[in-house]
């Protein structure tokens, strides 16, 4: 009974201790290893953010708002292809830095031009890329 005692206090103390430094990590550290492997990915470029494919495409002009819409469409795309959702990492939101969960594709993902062509503010993206290719 006394080995248990000393057991459960030092688990204890090892809990508090790790809650002090999660205390005192910085916001970025936290996020970021929240996110993981997933992170390193997106970094790398083998997994892409929505905000990530319009840059691509010189779709700067369009408002965060709009930006934001055309991630659910992907999104939707993207479940009703697959059955699932896709994987989220957390980012930080490129005007206003407060940290978002967003989600990230594979480069070449299907869903993100669906979602090019379903959501009516970015359909002129797609059609100036094929009158490009023609």
């Amino acid at each position: 009974m006394i080995a248990s005692n000393r057991t459960r206090r030092a688990t204890l103390r090892t809990i508090a201790a790790t809650h002090r430094a999660a205390r005192h990590t910085a916001k970025a550290l936290r996020y970021r290893c929240l996110s993981g492997l997933i992170a390193v990915a997106v970094d790398a470029g083998t997994l892409i953010k929505t905000g990530d494919m319009l840059d691509r495409l010189g779709a700067d002009d369009l408002k965060d708002g709009y930006k934001s819409w055309y991630g659910r469409h992907v999104k939707k795309a993207y479940i009703a292809a697959n059955g699932h959702p896709p994987v989220m990492v957390w980012a930080q939101h490129r005007t206003t830095g407060k940290w978002i969960h967003v989600a990230a594709y594979q480069p070449l993902d299907r869903a993100l031009f669906v979602g090019l062509t379903t959501y009516k503010q970015t359909r002129h993206l797609v059609a100036a890329d094929f009158a490009e290719c023609a």
